[in-house]
């Protein structure tokens, strides 16, 4: 019963995540266009959530826990995995106004695409409760919640608004209503809850795996970050001064400042 109330709490921290994704349409409620350099800003600034969380949470306790060698492998394994989903889904492009009428190849592409997307962010929060209940961290709900995962929890969230707001930016140019623009952002991220609690069970029954996590979901992170959010943060800011490049690394800046008293608590 205690290890399933565990699971159930680690679900919950990953559906928060995946709820936060929701407010990132939130704006198209008030305004009807968002510029390419609030856009750009918004993509650096995940960016640079996700590396710092990254680095300041998954990979310092992946060094706390195993050796550099461990944490490697599991960095690489993070990238494997991502460039392979990215190639058996290569060149697939899914409209989610068409969610509704997808037949069973649609669907199961749909969800492989958004798999690829988060399910590596729900894998970082499962491993960051890998203490819960254990010795140390605060109290909530009866549970000792690590401070490392409130970080992951607050950095994935924070991360997931811009990414919400990027899928609303298409939707919204085909009118579909703003209610739905929030089910869909949201529904892109329900990966997030499932990876965490695969990850969060996987490390509790094989603690010697913990670092070998750790390294896996930083590297998965950060090759996402290097691979889909600083690419498409340049093509939407070809059109500006200097390609978009200042309100990028502005992004990425005010991302690592929003993290960093995070980390030090």
């Amino acid at each position: 019963m205690e290890q399933f109330a565990a699971l159930a709490f680690v679900f919950v921290a990953g559906l928060i995540t995946a709820i936060a994704t929701g407010i990132g349409a939130i704006p198209f409620f008030f305004v009807s266009d968002v510029s390419d350099r609030w856009n750009v800003a918004l993509w650096g600034i995940a960016s640079g959530i996700m590396v710092s969380a990254s680095l300041f949470g998954l990979i310092f306790e992946g060094l706390a826990n195993g050796t550099p060698i461990q944490l490697g492998i599991g960095l690489l394994a993070g990238v494997v995995l991502v460039l392979a989903a990215h190639h058996i889904i290569e060149g697939a492009e899914v409209n989610p106004k068409n969610y509704e009428e997808a037949d069973f190849r649609k669907l199961a592409l749909i969800l492989g695409i958004l798999t690829v997307h988060s399910f590596p962010e729900g894998v970082a929060v499962g491993v960051s409760f890998a203490d819960l209940g254990l010795e140390g961290g605060f109290q909530l709900l009866g549970f000792a919640v690590p401070l490392l995962a409130v970080f992951m929890t607050v950095a994935i969230s924070i991360h997931n608004i811009p990414e919400g707001l990027a899928i609303s930016i298409p939707l919204r140019t085909m009118d579909v209503p703003n209610w739905k623009l929030v089910w869909w952002a949201i529904f892109s991220s329900l990966p997030q809850p499932l990876g965490a609690v695969i990850a969060f069970y996987f490390v509790r029954i094989a603690r010697e795996f913990l670092p070998f996590g750790f390294g896996f979901a930083a590297g998965a992170m950060v090759f996402l970050v290097l691979t889909e959010f600083i690419p498409e943060a340049l093509e939407l800011g070809e059109r500006l001064p200097r390609g978009g490049k200042v309100e990028l690394l502005g992004g990425l800046a005010a991302g690592f400042v929003i993290m960093i008293p995070l980390a030090f608590i």
